[in-house]
């Protein structure tokens, strides 16, 4: 992508300066709004009629100081969160959506309970290439380690926020992974076991491969086993940072959902090319991810680019969301032809095939 802008086409000086100063205090911003979201305040906003509800009619249902309710609710006024009615605070459309918009909450509680305080540490994970923000959540060298010893509400969200941008696309790309009949299907990076248990029960006889770290296939094998489809399952613990180890090979389809997005340029590459070598002729390798640069929306773009700081601080120190042009570079390199590309699958996905030329 060569060209892009978010900012709007005509904007003077002021407004710019307008919009930095949203920037310079979004972390206090966000901290109020949520908390107006998790106490309730909003929802309590929510229930009234237009006419809203003082301060002091607030205050007086015992659930929130007076105090708490000026300091929250003009935050959540400067964000457009809600408005000032006659001295009445009424629910604005942008609290709605917090309360009503799935997706804006698991956002909200993403980053809260998995990036807040580890993004402090944003700066030496960028010098040093390493995520050490992850200290943040508990002692483990990646995230991918340690995530099955999170901390209750850092694990929950999440789970939930990688499960809700993948778990709307798999119904959807299915008949893609079985176009071409596999018998022996592989997943890079099964995680915790959702495109396995729909791939398995979606197709009676394929046979499906599971590569990830150890506690990853734990969690993946529970999935499978409480769907009771883990009789054609196969597991296979490998860090595959340890670029001397080969993947199990024959594989009619090689499967990689918002995986490669966890690693660097060169992990990737090395990857791709075990990758390629475990293809049974006629193999495909079929890729899901979140390309910023492949999104109808900007608001898709927007949220997809701020993940990325997540993976620097928090979950590998040097790996991000990358654009779709990387990933069809680094397959060409690995001795790989781009077949076909198809987008817009659920919130932001888009799948690409390869074959090997």
């Amino acid at each position: 992508m060569r060209d892009k802008k978010f900012s709007p086409t005509k904007q003077s000086a002021f407004d710019a300066r307008y919009e930095v100063q949203k920037i310079a205090f979004g972390p206090v911003v966000f901290q109020c709004v949520r908390f107006a979201w998790k106490r309730g305040i909003l929802d309590h906003l929510a229930s009234s009629s237009e006419d809203g509800f003082s301060i002091e009619a607030l205050a007086a249902t015992g659930k929130w100081t007076t105090y708490a309710l000026k300091v929250v609710l003009e935050s959540c006024l400067s964000a457009g969160v809600v408005l000032l009615k006659n001295d009445r605070y009424v629910l604005d459309k942008a609290g709605h959506v917090l309360l009503m918009d799935e997706i804006t909450k698991i956002n909200f509680d993403f980053i809260h309970d998995v990036c807040y305080r580890g993004l402090f540490d944003l700066a030496r994970a960028l010098d040093e290439e390493k995520p050490v923000g992850l200290a943040s959540l508990g002692d483990w060298p990646s995230l991918y380690e340690g995530l099955s010893s999170f901390p209750d509400a850092a694990k929950k969200s999440w789970i939930a926020f990688d499960n809700y941008y993948s778990d709307t696309s798999f119904p959807e790309i299915l008949p893609d992974v079985f176009a071409t009949n596999p018998k022996r299907l592989m997943d890079i990076g099964a995680n915790t076991g959702k495109f396995c248990r729909e791939a398995l029960a979606y197709h009676p006889t394929v046979e499906l491969h599971l590569v990830d770290l150890p506690q990853q296939l734990e969690m993946a094998g529970k999935t499978l086993r409480s769907a009771h489809l883990h009789e054609r399952a196969h597991f296979h613990p490998i860090d595959l940072l340890q670029t001397e180890l080969a993947l199990p090979g024959h594989m009619d389809i090689i499967w990689m959902s918002q995986f490669l997005s966890c690693f660097s340029e060169a992990k990737i590459a090395s990857i791709l090319k075990r990758a390629t070598d475990a293809l049974a002729p006629n193999g495909q390798i079929l890729i899901m991810d979140t390309f910023w640069d492949r999104q109808r929306y900007d608001i898709a773009a927007y949220c997809l680019i701020n993940t990325s700081p997540y993976f620097t601080a928090i979950a590998s120190g040097n790996s991000k969301i990358y654009q779709s042009q990387d990933y069809i570079r680094l397959a060409e390199a690995a001795g790989l032809k781009l077949a076909t590309i198809r987008d817009n699958i659920g919130f932001c996905h888009s799948l690409l095939r390869f074959v090997k030329p």
